[in-house]
């Protein structure tokens, strides 16, 4: 399908832009929420007559993005969360849970699809991510997660968390004394 597009979108084109797309792309999102018009004479003509209000309006998302950066490059995405002995999380930490976070903490309302993580976040660390708060306009941010704050503190710091080592050792301290109690049990048995 043939479309204008009315506001820039990232891997597909700026305001003006006549693109070909999928039908489904178009009906589903970019029709409904406003991003394209269908290509037709009468459309390319009342895109001409809307052409300078559609740039002013996404100079001034633009200007409002750039805002907002350095309050998000200062967030501390700190997060919290429970995880297994391997530094495996029971859950995971989403685009869902950084935007709600963001908002928290530097008060920027950001969509979840704003958020570029790739996959959703499944163990213990330090993570970099991105924030595109505009097309134009993207941020790069740390997501730290960990179990306590001091394991953030210490993530934040540049040291590297180590899971599993701590029960190899105190399962091996606690083998010889399992294996000396097994040995007084058999005495006593032979005794007997």
């Amino acid at each position: 399908m043939k479309v204008i597009l009315t506001e820039k979108i990232t891997n597909l084109g700026n305001i003006g832009d006549t693109v070909e797309v999928k039908t489904g792309f178009a009906r589903n999102f970019l029709l409904p929420n406003g991003k394209a018009m269908r290509w037709s004479k009468e459309n390319i003509a009342v895109f001409e007559a809307k052409k300078a209000e559609l740039q002013a309006r996404q100079e001034a998302a633009k200007k409002s993005a750039e805002s907002n950066v350095d309050a998000v490059k200062n967030a501390k995405l700190h997060m919290i969360r429970q995880a297994g002995d391997t530094g495996q999380l029971y859950g995971s930490v989403s685009s869902r849970d950084i935007a709600r976070m963001l908002k928290e903490i530097a008060n920027v309302t950001v969509e979840s699809a704003q958020v570029m993580l790739g996959s959703p976040i499944k163990s213990v660390g330090c993570f970099d991510t991105k924030i595109a708060l505009h097309p134009d306009v993207i941020v790069p941010v740390k997501v730290y997660v960990a179990q306590t704050q001091d394991e953030i503190n210490a993530l934040v710091a540049g040291k590297v968390l180590t899971f599993g080592t701590k029960k190899v050792e105190e399962v091996a301290e606690e083998a010889p004394v399992a294996e000396a109690a097994a040995e007084t049990v058999a005495d006593a048995t032979d005794a007997e």
